[in-house]
């Protein structure tokens, strides 16, 4: 016997279908008195032709209409009410599908007869419907949780952790909304699985918290930090030519043709010097520009000055300016610029550590090694606090990009997957970029939403401002988590990306509570409202308690000590 066996009683029945158009259905309501008991974005179901099924309605509009329809013996108009609900079909309900039983299908299997029955879907089928739902992602032996439904708290909302991670996801929700909760508690219950593997950016420093067991916190290394477990550097020599460059050239220079040319032809040399010092023979018969070798900045520094006051003989035997003289300068001094500033420390460090050839392999492993590989602490949350601004969205797309780069060069039968997490996702991968740098930064992540998931690479994007984020990116996820967005542009466009069969669900985006969310996609086999559980971990939200904060009697001097900091560039 079904869940929906009206058969019993139809004390549960509201009215019939009046009207079908494709996935979209008007019900009249016949029982006035269960009209109160229907609300917006509610469940409802409709009596298949087919025996053994029910549709699944959505409700996104509720009216009454009123007409006069005819005058009576006494020459009066008699008034006819109708009370109609809109509502759209989402799947069907099957009471037993092969051996399975009580199994809901986001395929309609067929469209409602006019005059078909429908019901209200609440109190016990509704949890016995919600669980249905969530327990093919239990059967599937990869369930994730959030919450409860908001529809009935009894029931637990869970995901299917495969499709949320493989497609891609995107959380968003404005400050206070409860984001950083979702992510929490996301991640505690990814920490126990014995190989999980994921990359947090933590911009901010928000989930410093979170130090239990599955946990590994790293730094990007700070003004005066050393190589150690916990502190790692980006070295410059690891990014590619065009990320150089980006970095370094004025591209409004006139001599910047001559400079990016002399600047690669440097770089090809010393690498192959240092190949040939370390008798890397077969890495030598087949490197590129790009190639993770190790090189000193300082001897491209020392060859461009000489270069630009070179003297070479002329036909006549006089002495002429060489090729290059005179047009480096500029480039020199940007170089210099950038490796004397003490803020740049974890790109620019010419410590022995830093520059050997093995630190590439330091770095990838301790980024990339899963939890069973790292002593339990597979979630590596990168701390990018102290990387300066203007550089920030380069240095994350570094990490990025040699995760994936890594994974397109381990055999398809041996590669493990990795979800990058990334925080504040507007501050680097933006809609419209500014910069050279940003611009450079930006196609390594759009490539690996593009392609991510053949080589085992997912995206999680996390960001208060969905209209700040790239458009690209956003529309490869196929997963949302949306929470409350107070503003029109960003609800705009998460409306956009949201499927059009979801009728006016998306309205709700502005009057969620604080920890509810919306979630949409291929890893909930129903668009839900979800409310969140607290995390056991909590993050750091860093909200600072004006109020509070200014009813305290005494205050502390600490301007001359942040402005030493400021000029020391190092707390």
């Amino acid at each position: 016997m079904g869940i929906f066996d009206f058969e019993a009683g139809c004390s549960e029945k509201i009215g019939t279908v009046e009207s079908v158009d494709t996935a979209n259905v008007i019900i009249k309501i016949d029982n006035e008195d269960l009209l109160s008991k229907i609300q917006v974005n509610h469940l409802v179901v409709i009596q298949s032709s087919k025996v053994g099924k029910h549709l699944i309605g959505l409700v996104n509009k509720i009216m009454r209409n009123s007409s006069i329809e005819m005058i009576n013996e006494e020459n009066e108009p008699i008034l006819k009410v109708d009370n109609i609900i809109k509502a759209t079909l989402i799947g069907t309900h099957l009471d037993k599908y092969g051996t399975k039983t009580n199994v809901f299908k986001r395929t309609l299997e067929s469209v409602p007869e006019i005059n078909s029955e429908c019901y209200s879907l609440e109190g016990e089928r509704l949890t016995d419907f919600m669980k249905a739902i969530s327990q093919l992602a239990i059967d599937a032996k990869n369930p994730l949780t959030l919450g409860s439904y908001a529809l009935d708290e009894k029931a637990e909302a869970w995901l299917d952790g495969n499709k949320f991670f493989q497609r891609h996801a995107v959380i968003v929700g404005s400050t206070g909304s409860g984001k950083s909760w979702t992510v929490a508690k996301l991640l505690e219950q990814i920490a126990p699985l014995k190989s999980c593997n994921v990359i947090v950016f933590d911009v901010h420093g928000e989930y410093a918290p979170l130090k239990e067991k599955g946990f590994q916190h790293i730094k990007i290394a700070g003004p005066n930090d050393k190589p150690s477990n916990d502190i790692i550097f980006l070295p410059y020599w690891l990014l590619t030519y065009n990320e150089m460059i980006s970095m370094m050239l004025d591209r409004s220079d006139n001599n910047a043709p001559n400079q990016a040319m002399a600047f690669s032809n440097a770089v090809i040399e010393f690498k192959r010097k240092q190949l040939e010092e370390l008798d890397k023979k077969e890495v030598l018969a087949n490197f590129t520009i790009d190639s993770p070798v190790p090189y000193k900045i300082s001897d491209i520094l020392e060859d461009f000055k000489n270069k630009d006051i070179e003297m070479v003989s002329g036909s006549s035997g006089r002495e002429k300016q060489g090729s290059l003289h005179g047009k480096l300068t500029r480039f020199i001094q940007r170089l210099e610029s950038k490796t004397n500033d003490k803020r740049l420390n974890f790109l620019f460090n010419a410590t022995d550590d830093v520059l050997a050839y093995d630190y590439a392999e330091t770095i990838c492993k301790k980024l990339m090694h899963s939890n069973s590989l790292q002593k339990g602490k597979g979630i590596k949350i990168i701390d990018f606090s102290e990387v300066p601004s203007d550089v920030l969205p380069l240095m994350i797309s570094l990490v990025g990009r040699i995760v994936f780069s890594i994974q397109q060069w381990i055999p398809k039968e041996k590669r493990h997957p990795i979800s990058l997490f990334c925080d504040e996702a507007h501050l680097y991968l933006p809609a419209n970029t500014g910069s050279s740098i940003e611009a450079t930064g930006l196609e390594n992540f759009e490539r690996i939403a593009k392609e991510g998931r053949k080589y085992g690479v997912g995206l999680v994007v996390i960001s208060q401002r969905p209209a700040e984020v790239n458009r690209t990116i956003l529309s490869q996820s196929n997963n949302f988590i949306a929470m409350r967005l107070t503003n029109a542009e960003d609800q705009t466009v998460i409306k956009r990306l949201l499927p059009d069969s979801l009728g006016n669900f998306s309205e709700l985006l502005p009057i969620l509570d604080i920890g509810e969310a919306l979630v949409v996609g291929d890893a909930s086999l129903l668009p839900s409202r979800i409310k969140i559980s607290e995390p056991v971990q909590k993050p750091d939200s860093a909200t600072v308690d004006f109020w509070d904060e200014w009813q305290k009697p005494n205050t502390e001097d600490v301007i001359s000590t942040a402005i030493e900091s400021l000029r020391k560039q190092s707390k």
